[in-house]
């Protein structure tokens, strides 16, 4: 267990005074440490949809409902319990008592600090109404739209009040337009985090204050950048055994883009583990230290889990040359895949890209049509390639012009994209200019169609293909061009897509949904708006004295339970036992 620095254990001081005494945890203490590769884009939750903010925000803030990490199965959180009724078009949750929001000087009493449903009402309001740009929050686009009763009227301002939300004492019923089989999933989305009412009503959110196990504590702009959170000792959850959560006094994010710096911390044990290895170190990572994944006990614990994500580059639909499909098309048959999975991924992925959006994992998302979304789908094929951009127009890309390809900077994304660049460019005879920027920046160039192609990955909030193909829903595009696109980026619109898609939102039956849910992504794929490349199978490594913690296939980090421990001999062999 590594040993905290001078400062930290200050500021844990500091921050988590506490008046009242609750029993620890045997191995309570101590802080765990991991890389990401980009600074969250926000800290408000309402405005999330990337991981990086996800990750750090989830930690800090909660839902009425969350996910458990192991099982990726729905389990209580700031609501202690739930039922639905008529159909499942009403939900009604019971808030817990007791639940308290971090210290900040708003609150003028320990009471003030309680979420009340107050804080439920007023955190789903400012979700549903409209940020400063015009554009939608993704709490209103990926949660409330056109499925609780009234979010539609108080968006567009014909109303005050959301109808279908209703409080009354400590219990909250939401009431949907149509009942909806992955709803749960979407009040465990981060966006949808309470925050407390004071807070909004004082315009002071980016404070990051919330429920969660850990609390904001620092925030660094070193060379090595990173943000401290500490233990909130007031958080309302025990374990089974009536011990204090979370264990950990802290938690630390450092944030670096560079893969092979991420290993570099990893391996001289500055980070506790690390999610995705670079690709020119995995042989030397897993052969060369094959006894300290082989030992008993072991030194490192791998996971290689296929994630529900997609790397994918997707078309600036506002662009006159991409409106035509054969364009698209043309690009995609232009794609060799299988170069960029040998030479640039090295193998280091779960699938290539000849799917559509939804990653092609059956056992995650059983009873999805993948055979019929890929048969719909893209493999390289130059001929059919130069033939559909000499039918657009364009033959052999004379009158084309340059197209822009944008990316956030790290050392695969280059990789892929002047291969990429390469390939359009001796296929189709389109020269394809690359341009990094930080992520943040180039989220921004996303939702107000700066560039002409853009490199995305798109993690999914819950095992349901739906996640992945509401980004191309066309009532998520704004009427006027000129408000930011944040959820359907590509500004993409298909009749017929979202005919599929609605219909699959509303069918009663799950085998109805999935059905309609993969006829809605053959015809994104005929239609093409993005080039899938490759879905994610990252080498996973953690350190072995991390316990309780789970690698899963969303992505999702919660360290709520998790404690540093070395394993002695004897208990590693008492575990193995248990095990068979």
């Amino acid at each position: 267990m590594r040993r905290l620095f001078t400062l930290l254990l200050l500021i844990v001081f500091l921050y988590n005074c506490s008046g009242v005494e609750k029993q620890q945890f045997e191995y309570a203490g101590g802080t765990l440490t991991m890389a990401l590769s980009n600074e969250p884009s926000t800290y408000i939750p309402r405005q999330v949809y990337d991981v990086y903010s996800a990750t750090v925000i989830s930690q800090i803030t909660e839902c009425l409902v969350d996910i458990d990490p192991k099982t990726l199965k729905i389990v209580p959180k700031i609501a202690e319990k739930w039922s639905s009724k008529n159909d499942g078009k009403i939900y009604e949750f019971t808030l817990r008592e007791g639940v308290r929001f971090h210290p900040h000087d708003v609150f003028n009493s320990d009471d003030d600090r309680l979420l009340t449903t107050k804080d439920v009402q007023k955190t789903f309001e400012m979700g549903c109404g409209k940020e400063s740009d015009g554009s939608d929050t993704p709490l209103y686009s990926h949660v409330l739209k056109d499925l609780v009763q009234g979010a539609n009227d108080f968006h567009e301002g014909k109303s005050k009040t959301i109808s279908g939300i209703v409080c009354d004492g400590n219990s909250v019923r939401f009431e949907l337009t149509h009942s909806d089989h992955n709803f749960l999933y979407k009040l465990a989305n981060i966006s949808a985090s309470i925050v407390s009412h004071r807070i909004i009503e004082k315009n002071l959110e980016t404070d990051i204050i919330g429920t969660g196990p850990f609390r904001y504590a620092k925030h660094t702009n070193s060379s090595q950048p990173s943000l401290i959170l500490v233990k909130n000792n007031d958080y309302y959850l025990n374990d089974k055994e009536g011990n204090a959560l979370p264990y950990l006094d802290s938690l630390v994010f450092l944030f670096q883009s560079r893969k092979l710096e991420q290993l570099d911390l990893f391996e001289s044990g500055k980070t506790d583990l690390i999610v995705g290895l670079p690709t020119s170190r995995i042989a030397r990572m897993l052969d060369d230290r094959i006894e300290d994944f082989n030992s008993a006990p072991p030194k490192l614990i791998l996971a290689e889990n296929p994630l529900l994500e997609t790397n994918f580059y997707f078309f600036n639909m506002l662009d006159p040359r991409f409106k035509n499909p054969k364009v698209r098309q043309a690009f995609n048959y232009a794609v060799n895949r299988e170069v960029l999975g040998q030479n640039i991924l090295r193998n280091q992925y779960y699938d290539l890209g000849h799917y559509g959006i939804t990653p092609p994992i059956q056992k995650a998302l059983k009873g999805y049509n993948f055979a019929e979304v890929k048969e719909a789908s893209y493999k390289y094929d130059p001929e059919k390639a130069r033939e559909l951009l000499a039918e657009a127009g364009y033959p052999d890309g004379k009158g084309f012009g340059v197209v822009e390809l944008r990316y956030n900077i790290n050392e695969i994304h280059l990789e892929i994209a002047d291969e990429f660049s390469k390939q359009i460019k001796r296929v189709l005879g389109i020269t394809v200019n690359i341009e990094g920027s930080e992520f943040n920046m180039l989220k921004e160039d996303y939702k107000i169609g700066n560039g002409d192609i853009f490199r995305s990955g798109w993690n999914a909030d819950y095992p349901s293909p739906e996640s992945f193909l509401m980004s191309f829903y066309g009532a998520n595009v704004p009427d006027d061009s000129l408000i930011p696109s944040p959820i359907n980026m590509s500004r993409y619109t298909n009749k017929q897509f979202d005919t599929y898609f609605e219909q699959a939102l509303k069918a009663e039956k799950m085998t109805d949904q999935m059905r309609l849910l993969s006829k809605a992504e053959v015809e994104l794929m005929k239609d093409p708006p993005i080039i899938p490349l490759w879905y994610t199978g990252d080498i996973e490594i953690a350190y072995s004295y991390v316990r309780n913690f789970h690698f899963n296939a969303l992505n999702y980090f919660n360290f709520t339970k998790v404690y540093i421990k070395p394993w002695t001999t004897e208990e590693y062999e008492k575990y193995v036992s248990s095990q068979k």
